[in-house]
């Protein structure tokens, strides 16, 4: 044993969540254990197995990682507490001696797969997807040769440099729907006391309404609205215990230390039926947050004091 904390991220070596991970912690700072899946990584930091895990939470293509959303939010609690924002491109990799007219399967992530289509309409036309566990493992597979799941495929695709890495040849880079493509990922670990402030963090939430019924989201909202919060990402996730019900998935500008925040946290708590407290964390940028007039912290504390003054009888 190293005795240095332990990370699990999305394996194997050469991932785009070990580049997260990596740009997160310095390698001499971290023991990392690569794992098949993020709900793997997850249960890895539940068990106590590991202390920490990286995993992909939010593409600027498909939105939201379900699988990351999804296991966040049920079971022991887990609390984010950092992130980091990487630039996504792929290469197209294959064996040597293999050319595009001689591929009729590409291994990938499903998520890559997403950010790729269009390419691969105008460039692989008829060339059939083939899931695989991580970008890393389809470019692996390939190297060795060896079929994924039953299945052989001719082609993959990888994060840049892992095909030469690895010895194949890289038939086409930069491959990518959108040159602005981007991955998010969070470093969760077990519930500690939250950091301080930085003046630009997040509060991540899994939030259920109380009742399927007309007004149920917006007087979920109004929560935040009212006390000048604004939010980055809502997402709707359907109910595993409740088949036709969703609970919402949100990234709210602030931290629970600011009295704003954890006023609307006190709103959600009285009127909803569950809300999951994922961490308040340091958010990617330096500028700061913008907190409208009359919600700073000293206009939350001048009027409560306004009311204990009116309790004390001392008139307006």
């Amino acid at each position: 044993m190293s005795g240095l904390p332990r990370y699990a991220y999305l394996g194997p070596e050469g991932t785009f969540t070990e580049l997260a991970l990596r740009q997160m912690v310095p390698a001499d700072q971290g023991e990392f254990v690569p794992v098949v899946d993020v709900p793997t990584a997850l249960g890895a930091v539940r068990s106590g197995e590991v202390e920490y895990a990286v995993v992909a939470i939010e593409n600027t293509v498909e939105g939201g990682v379900t699988a990351t959303l999804d296991t966040l939010a049920e079971g022991s609690p887990l609390v984010i507490l950092g992130e980091v924002v990487l630039p996504v491109e792929f290469e197209l990799v294959a064996a040597a001696g293999v050319t595009v007219a001689d591929i009729t399967r590409v291994a990938a992530h499903p998520h890559a797969w997403n950010q790729v289509r269009r390419w691969a309409n105008e460039n692989l036309p008829g060339v059939t997807f083939l899931p695989a566990s991580s970008n890393a493992a389809a470019a692996l597979a390939i190297a060795k040769g060896v079929a994924i799941d039953g299945v052989p495929a001719e082609a993959a695709l990888a994060p840049p440099g892992l095909g030469a890495w690895l010895g194949l040849s890289v038939l086409a880079d930069g491959v990518a729907d959108n040159e602005h493509a981007a991955t998010r990922f969070v470093r969760v670990g077990r519930p500690e006391a939250v950091p301080p402030p930085t003046g630009n963090d997040k509060t991540t939430l899994s939030v259920h309404l109380t009742t399927d019924r007309a007004g149920a989201l917006l007087e979920m909202l109004e929560q935040f609205a009212v006390r000048g919060v604004n939010l980055s990402r809502i997402e709707s996730r359907p109910r595993t215990d409740r088949p036709g019900e969703y609970s919402f998935s949100i990234d709210a500008l602030g931290h629970i230390a600011e009295a704003r925040v954890a006023e609307a946290l006190v709103g959600l708590r009285r009127t909803c039926e569950l809300v999951v407290f994922l961490g308040s964390y340091p958010a990617v940028g330096t500028e700061p947050t913008p907190v409208p007039q009359g919600t700073a912290d000293a206009d939350f504390g001048a009027a409560k004091a306004w009311v204990e003054h009116l309790r004390n009888g001392s008139g307006n």
